[in-house]
């Protein structure tokens, strides 16, 4: 199974900022989204991300003044992406390996989407239930 699958559940709509927006702005979207990170866009292009670990770290170095900055400064760039045809344990493997908890889906160069850990993990819990139940199935009609 691919990403793609993830995304026709899930949907293709994305919050998203500017590299110009401030981090203040940035902030108050995750809060009233209860979401932990953004992609930041500029002319259709996934040119970084933001997340509240980057906002730990310029809080950590800049203190309150930290809300002033653009969103642009901070950003984790370049952006570690996937995209649509991309396996769903191939996703979990590279959120494993480079310790990162989501990725923008992009295809031709647009971005398509986001995935999460949890999105991956709920997907494949998921599968390997509906495949055990077709083998309990299975087994009682044999």
């Amino acid at each position: 199974m691919t990403i793609a699958a993830i995304l026709q559940r899930k949907g293709s709509d994305v919050i998203q900022v500017r590299p110009s927006d401030s981090v203040l702005f940035a902030v108050q979207l995750l809060a009233d989204r209860k979401i932990g990170c953004v992609p930041v866009v500029e002319d259709g292009e996934v040119v970084g991300i933001f997340s509240e670990r980057d906002l730990v770290h310029l809080i950590a170095r800049d203190g309150a003044a930290a809300l002033e900055h653009d969103v642009g400064e901070i950003m984790t760039a370049p952006a570690i992406t996937i995209d649509d045809r991309t396996p769903v344990l191939n996703g979990l493997s590279l959120m494993t390996k480079r310790r990162i908890r989501h990725l923008p889906v992009v295809v031709d160069g647009a971005l398509a989407g986001m995935v999460s850990i949890g999105d991956l993990v709920k997907f494949r819990i998921d599968s390997i239930e509906s495949e055990a139940a077709a083998l309990r199935d299975y087994i009682q009609t044999a």
